[in-house]
């Protein structure tokens, strides 16, 4: 029998849908390219100790390629074991499923059979697939266990999907929430209004992948008139590679968006944090590169404070863009409040012991 969102703790419900920082879990390897469980597990310790809500793991940051290297279920299993262990509070675990439906139902199965609440489901692995197929797809999975939908940016991999399409998906029950991550206006608005037009509102949570767009994406009303009258919806976290780094920064800036949004108006020093922290990202997901050095470039940051020991991925072609240390240095020297260094610093050693 499947995992159906209303079997979830409160407390884990509760944390969804108020907006959480979720930080999608990096890969923490030995200069061999073996999983480095030390440090994996100091990753862990370290966003739960910041504040974050939840864990997303085996996804687009933890490296689709875990699955060829027989990673999947142990990088899983790590993750769900240390959450046990160091966090006081239940966190929202999800985990990625990527594949056509026969893998991505094997892989939300093993999910919940490891305690998950929910699986990321990518669909990237369905270019060229009818609308229906799609819909097919995440309706079958969705009888697993609760589904985050994923709308994954097309630069690295993801396709195009319509509001038709997110009305359809917006409909499936077991649908939770969707992370917005083409990095595109347009199509993220694609998103809320099938949201809205699919009357899941109230069930589905928004959360902005979007890491082009962080802050403004979290302080953005969005209205949408659905039958002649105005529904309004609201981003209310982040699931975001972006906050793999920096997160106690990162839970700290999401407190005070919540605050303004509900005490308003926005100030002018909140707006323009949204330029800021998206020069930062510029710099941490080689922009100026095509995304070249994205995984990398989390994981430099994460060097750089201690808590891993390079910057290897799985692919041996994966590194650092041309130029983007340099502009790492620029934007962690330009923006001091924005990163938790000392933060870091500070319980480092315990997270590694």
């Amino acid at each position: 029998m499947g995992l159906s969102w209303t079997d979830w703790p409160a407390e884990v419900l509760e944390t969804l849908r108020r907006g959480a920082v979720m930080p999608a879990h990096p890969l923490a390897l030995t200069p061999d390219r073996k999983l480095d469980v030390r440090r994996q597990r100091a990753l862990s310790r370290y966003y739960l100790d910041a504040g974050a809500g939840g864990l997303a793991v085996g996804v687009h940051t933890t490296q689709f390629a875990i699955r060829d290297v027989g990673l999947y279920r142990p990088v899983l299993e790590l993750a769900m074991q240390t959450a046990r262990d160091w966090s006081l509070k239940t966190p929202v675990m999800i985990a990625g499923a990527i594949g056509r439906t026969d893998q991505a139902v094997r892989e939300a199965q093993m999910a919940r059979g490891l305690g998950y609440h929910a699986v990321l489901l990518s669909l990237a692995a369905f270019k060229g697939a009818s609308e229906d197929e799609l819909i097919a797809h995440c309706q079958t999975v969705a009888q697993e266990m609760p589904v985050v939908g994923f709308y994954l940016q097309t630069a690295v991999g993801g396709i195009p999907l319509p509001a038709s399409f997110w009305r359809r998906f917006a409909a499936i029950e077991n649908v939770v929430a969707i992370k917005m991550a083409p990095f595109n206006r347009y199509r993220t608005l694609d998103v809320i209004r099938g949201v809205a037009e699919a009357g899941a509102a109230e069930r589905i949570t928004l959360y902005t992948g979007n890491d082009d767009h962080i802050v403004l994406d979290l302080l953005c009303p969005f209205p949408v008139v659905v039958g002649g009258q105005p529904v309004m919806l609201r981003i209310r976290g982040g699931l975001l590679g972006h906050w793999s780094v920096w997160v106690r920064k990162a839970v700290e800036l999401l407190e005070r968006i919540h605050a303004a949004v509900a005490a308003g108006p926005i100030p002018a020093d909140l707006l323009a944090l949204d330029a800021q922290v998206s020069d930062c990202n510029a710099a941490i997901f080689d922009v100026a590169n095509d995304f070249h050095g994205v995984t990398a470039g989390c994981h430099e940051i994460l060097r750089r404070q201690g808590l891993l020991a390079g910057i290897w991925c799985l692919d041996p072609r994966e590194g650092l863009g041309q130029g983007q240390a340099a502009e790492l240095d620029r934007v962690c020297a330009a923006y001091p409040h924005l990163n938790d260094d000392a933060f870091v610093a500070t319980h480092l050693a315990r997270w590694l012991g």
